[in-house]
């Protein structure tokens, strides 16, 4: 990798993506950074960098997913120290946005919680947002700062193309028709995307209403951003199956897996489980015994976005390189 980074960039992994900047760096060839961090009795923790950082170009590799309280606050308390610590850029690569649901009011006097913690990221003092398949991409209005929200579809199309299968890409709403169309494009797919109808009836509870599309005798990837409890994605499973597809695979780009991931290894109707490891939960099934399940690492791309944040590049550049399989 070509790349000019001087020594006036620090690279920090929280220890929620240890494994995942260990990876970046060895692509990079940098080292990284742990954070100090001491956890009280009463559950108060501080944080703070072991190194000089004073006029540093700083990048902090991190996720918000479970526990999600207590990773965001280890994350603005560590931006806090490094912004008294008189960091001249602090890059906060958060790899998966927590309370990004919560991005509309949808019942009278509900908060707006994803533009809270934009609010308090900013506050803290972040001076740029690298995100990864943000759950609404109007998130990035929530800020004041530059957003890079990168689109996973790159990952999962490197992926699905070394399978030399046609697959028909089905979004599992209205709403990520959008991110299946992408996905399709870059597989140069000639089928049409197909969409799961449903209405939501409650957190974490659908009812599927019938599939907008043709999938009768194909291979059919649902894609996602998230999957959480995977209630919503095993409906929309059956519906296809009962619509005549064939082999079906399940990709989202952030793994939460809360009520754990047995539910699709003993489900005869799913045939695969792709998902990155944007989260603590996905990483922590790395070297699992599930034969159904494969994560996708995300060091290279994001090795890439950082190499070319440093570099004063465009990142289109490496999303052309990901379009023309041109990744070395």
């Amino acid at each position: 990798m070509s790349t000019n980074l001087t020594n006036d960039v620090v690279i920090f992994g929280l220890d929620n993506s240890k494994e995942l900047s260990e990876q970046i760096g060895k692509v990079l060839k940098r080292e990284i950074v742990p954070a100090n961090k001491i956890v009280f009795a009463d559950g108060e923790r501080i944080l703070s960098s072991s190194i000089t950082v004073r006029n540093k170009n700083v990048f902090i590799i991190c996720n918000t997913s479970k526990p999600v309280n207590d990773n965001l606050m280890d994350l603005l308390i560590f931006v806090d120290s490094l912004k008294r610590a008189s960091a001249k850029y602090i890059n906060v690569v958060i790899t998966y946005y927590g309370y990004a649901r919560q991005d509309r009011k949808v019942n009278g006097r509900e908060p707006i919680s994803s533009k809270l913690i934009a609010d308090l990221l900013t506050i803290a003092g972040v001076t740029k947002i690298i995100a990864i398949d943000l759950h609404n991409p109007s998130i990035q209005g929530f800020f004041n700062i530059p957003v890079d929200d990168l689109r996973g579809q790159f990952i999962f199309s490197q992926e699905l193309k070394s399978r030399k299968e046609k697959f028909v890409i089905v979004s599992p709403d209205h709403g990520g028709a959008v991110r299946a169309r992408q996905l399709a494009e870059l597989l140069q797919n000639e089928e049409e995307i197909a969409i799961i109808d449903k209405r939501r009836t409650g957190p974490n509870k659908c009812e599927i209403m019938g599939v907008l599309g043709e999938v009768e005798n194909k291979n059919v990837v649902i894609f996602d951003d998230i999957i959480d409890t995977g209630g919503t994605i095993i409906n929309a499973v059956k519906a296809l199956k009962e619509k005549g597809a064939k082999k079906v695979i399940v990709a989202a780009t952030h793994g939460l897996f809360s009520r754990g991931f047995d539910m699709f290894e003993n489900n005869d109707l799913v045939d695969e489980v792709i998902v990155s490891n944007s989260t603590s939960q996905s990483q922590s099934l790395i070297g699992s015994n599930y034969k159904k399940l494969k994560v996708l690492s995300l060091a290279k791309f994001l090795a890439l976005v950082i190499e070319a944040n440093i570099n004063k590049t465009s990142i289109t550049e490496v999303y052309n390189a990901y379009s023309k399989r041109n990744i070395k």
